[in-house]
Order: structure tokens, then sequence, then C-alpha cells
């Protein structure tokens, strides 16, 4: 009953909105999981008979099963989007999302890196070997620029302007930004080029690719992980690391530093100032922390 809408949805997200594969398909995901819950509680209805309370009713469901806060708000995220285009396409004439709460979600503080922490990390790299040339690069740019591991991995050549210290970053949603990109990683990015990647056999497709395998092809987001967790572990660090740690390394400095949150932001790639300004949290446990240690009031 519903595949007509289903397939209308989807070009509208490819064509008008132009979101990537990867948000389409999230789209598509959140939608499939409440059709299947009307099917399995007979309840299935054309889009314009859904009422406020079927949706509260499918929300209650999905929660007592114990679905993450998370994800019950990425799901009705999905739904409210699938209703603006119903909207738009006169399927409906009504909203029924409207009034739909999504649950309070917990913003939690993830792990960060100290300086001399990724100075353990970075010094764990073994530079006699091939690989080892590549991953410095790989984590000298992340923490560099703040990349997300997908940034990472589908970072190419013809994206990089390191003559003026700036790279060209395809990030959620096809957006683009330039970062600003520091020495130490422009001078291994460059060891890399000339040392190690000019030796890859490259795979036809693959050559535009910055990080290549063993095999000549692009990196998965996989193998970044394994590389980071590896190295954690080598430097004795016990805190829960990521390639996403990196990225909240990055912004943590910056804001402690006293860096300015829309210009964070920006480097980020964030839409929203909002989701940015985690930071600003983190930054005020690094100033009592500072006032506990330093001031004799707090003695």
């Amino acid at each position: 009953m519903w595949e007509p809408y289903k397939n209308g949805f989807r070009a509208y997200l490819q064509l008008e909105r132009s979101l990537s594969s990867n948000t389409v398909e999230a789209y598509e995901r959140d939608l499939e999981i409440f059709t299947q819950w009307m099917l399995s509680s007979s309840l299935m209805k054309e889009p314009s008979a859904i009422t406020l309370s079927d949706l509260q009713h499918f929300i209650k469901t999905i929660a007592e099963i114990g679905m993450a806060a998370g994800s019950q708000s990425r799901i009705i995220s999905g739904i409210r989007s699938f209703y603006r285009y119903c909207l738009l396409e006169n399927i409906t004439a009504t909203d029924p999302t409207t009034l739909l709460e999504a649950p309070k979600l917990k913003r939690a503080l993830p792990d960060t890196l100290n300086v001399e922490e990724i100075d353990r990390i970075m010094n764990c790299i073994d530079l006699s070997k091939p690989e080892g040339q590549r991953n410095r690069a790989i984590l000298e740019t992340m923490y560099s620029c703040g990349l997300r591991v997908s940034e990472t991995v589908g970072l190419r050549i013809s994206q990089l302007f390191l003559d003026v210290g700036f790279i060209r970053v395809l990030g959620k949603g096809d957006r683009e930004r330039l970062v600003p990109i520091g020495g130490s990683a422009i001078k291994h990015i460059q060891l890399y080029r000339e040392h190690v990647r000019n030796q890859v056999n490259i795979k036809k497709g693959q050559e535009d690719f910055l990080f290549l395998n063993q095999r000549g092809a692009a990196l998965s987001r996989v193998m970044i992980f394994y590389i980071i967790k590896n190295l954690a572990l080598e430097a004795g660090i016990k805190k829960t690391i990521s390639p996403h740690t990196f990225r909240h390394s990055f912004a943590t400095h910056l804001v402690e530093g006293g860096a300015d949150l829309r210009a964070v932001q920006e480097m980020l790639g964030h839409q929203s100032i909002t989701t940015t300004e985690i930071y600003t949290h983190l930054d005020r446990e690094f100033l009592r922390k500072t006032l506990e240690d330093f001031h004799p009031a707090f003695k």
C-alpha cells in the first residue's frame, strides 16, 4: 500500500533536497520501521489517515522494546520529513507529526585526548614501515582538520590545496567546506605521497583517493578504527578511543584555547551551532579544573 509513497519520497529526497545516498537510505529505513509496525499491529492505513495518536502509540512501542532515545528521535525526524513531502504533494491535508514530541536526549560528553596523549599515539607509529608513514599522515590530518572518519577515507588529492594551507572537505549531505590544515599534517602527507603512495599499484578508478591500502584501493572506515584502536593500546591509553576521538579532541582544544564557537562550527561542518555547543560544556569543565588547580580560593 505504501510503496508508491515511499518511491515518491525517495525521489523527493534525491532530486528536490539533493541529499546523499546514505541520508536517503536512513530516511527510508525510518519509514520502513514505521510501516512494519503498522503491519504487525494490523493498523495499515493510508498516510492521510494516520493520526497523532497512531504515531504516539508507535513511539511508545519502540521505546518499550528498548530503542535508545537517539534512535527514536532519528525515526521521528524521518517520519516528519515524509509528511513534509506528503503536504507538498497534496497526499495529506494535515501533518500528524506537528505535535509529536521526541524523547529528551542526554547529551553525553565524549572522551577526548589531551595533547600529551595525542603525542604518545603519534610516537607509537613505526615510520620505518610504509603503512606507518601513511598512518601518521592520516592521524595528523584528522587531528589538524577535525575530520570525520568518512571524510578522511573519502579525501582526494584534488581536494588538497597544501600550498595555501587548506583542504576541501565533502561532509554530511554532500556539503563542502574549506578547512585550514597545519604544517605537521602537510609535511606528513607530502612524505607519504613522495615515499609510499607512489610505490603502490593503484586500482583503476581509485587514483584520486589520498589514503590507499596495500592493494591500491581507498581505505575503509573500519580500517581507520583498527589503526587507532591498536595505537591507543600500544600507547597505554585506557580511554574509549575511536576515529571520532580525534575530531572531538580537535574541537575541544580549539575551544579551550579560546577559539570563536562559530569558527569551530564552520571547521567541523556542523549545520547547527547547537551541535557545536557541546564543546562549551567541555570547556567549562576545563575552566573549573584550572581554577581548582591554580586559584587559592579553590584550594
